[in-house]
């Protein structure tokens, strides 16, 4: 426990404001005070001699912390950051899901086997740092809830599944699934519009099919599939026209074979629209290449002109999938609309 020096000392550099007395006093009272007790060998909560709620950053990783109290957690009104990373935390309160303005949260390298289910009351969560812990599962209405989360770290856990909920993260940019015994990723990716980079590598003998539905995350710029152990990868990968990077090492890979990765991305991405073209995906994945041609991201033509910088589809004649985005078609296919009573789609 600090004394008291310790906690003066800390109160000084911790709003990391030199301005004068009214100047930290406006700052406190408008919510915006940085709090940092990082790396202070805490054990337990300190005892603050300000108000919670004038708090909008509380760094308290690097410490020896194991719980964090409730009645704590929920004074912690206008907390916008809060970083417990690199402690002994065996589980979070129940009350973070009062943290209405919460944006980012960091919890990994602690000893958590699960997160609470009132996390999904974080509404304006934006980046969740799970990883480095011991989940061996994710709350199932997760991805119903946290509809502004851009940033999903989940990696070096013990999660066999993502739960289905996370194909409607529809804000998420980056989803980091890697380096535990993920064994399959939810069939219905494609409402993940947004979403430019995804790792699930180094799932090593867990992984062995990606599904179908990666053909349609139409803002996909980097897929790492690395050091795992799949065969062969989805036809649809070829129409992902915002590709830059594909890592595929690791693999015991047949289609599209070693040779075509060895020339070029734009080779496997011939490759496999030239396999979908011929109609040689497996019967059940037939039904994808309808909604490709649909979204405007497959013709039944491959090709292109050479002179495109390296890294991008090959595909000609695409037609705009914008429309997709837009809150009409989106609301569409909101959670609460179809899970509703009454459902009713209309045109």
């Amino acid at each position: 426990m600090m004394s008291e020096q310790q906690q003066q000392v800390t109160f000084m550099e911790m709003s990391k404001n030199k301005g004068d007395h009214r100047s930290r006093r406006r700052c406190m009272e408008e919510g915006r005070v940085r709090v940092d007790m990082s790396g202070m060998s805490l054990d337990s909560f300190p005892i603050l001699s300000l108000n919670l709620a004038t708090i909008s950053n509380l760094d308290l990783s690097n410490n020896n912390l194991e719980s964090i109290p409730e009645s704590m957690t929920a004074r912690l009104l206008n907390v916008v950051a809060l970083d417990v990373h690199s402690n002994q935390l065996k589980f979070l309160p129940n009350s973070i899901g009062c943290l209405s303005k919460l944006k980012i949260l960091n919890v990994s390298s602690n000893l958590l086997h699960t997160l609470p289910k009132t996390i999904e009351n974080c509404k304006s969560l934006e980046e969740l740092n799970a990883n480095f812990n011991q989940l061996s599962v994710l709350p199932d209405t997760i991805g119903f809830e946290l509809i502004n989360l851009k940033k999903l770290s989940v990696n070096a856990n013990k999660l066999c599944f993502l739960p289905q909920s996370i194909s409607h993260l529809t804000s998420l940019r980056v989803l980091d699934a890697r380096l535990y015994c993920l064994r399959f990723l939810p069939e219905d990716m494609e409402n993940l519009i947004n979403l430019e980079v995804l790792n699930v590598s180094q799932n090593f003998q867990c992984l062995e099919n990606l599904p179908y539905s990666l053909g349609l995350l139409v803002s996909l710029v980097e897929l790492d599939v690395s050091y795992n152990k799949i065969t062969s990868l989805p036809d649809s990968i070829g129409c992902l026209k915002k590709l830059q990077k594909l890592c595929v090492e690791g693999n015991p890979l047949v289609s599209p074979p070693m040779e075509v990765f060895e020339q070029s991305l734009q080779a496997v991405n011939e490759y496999l629209s030239e396999k979908m073209k011929a109609g040689q995906s497996p019967p059940k994945k037939q039904s994808w290449v309808g909604k490709l041609v649909k979204c405007g991201t497959f013709n039944g033509k491959i090709g292109g002109r050479r002179g495109e910088r390296e890294g991008f589809i090959m595909i000609s004649e695409y037609r705009s999938i914008e429309g997709l985005a837009s809150p009409r078609y989106m609301g569409l296919l909101s959670p609460r609309r179809l899970f509703s009573p009454r459902t009713y789609l209309t045109e």
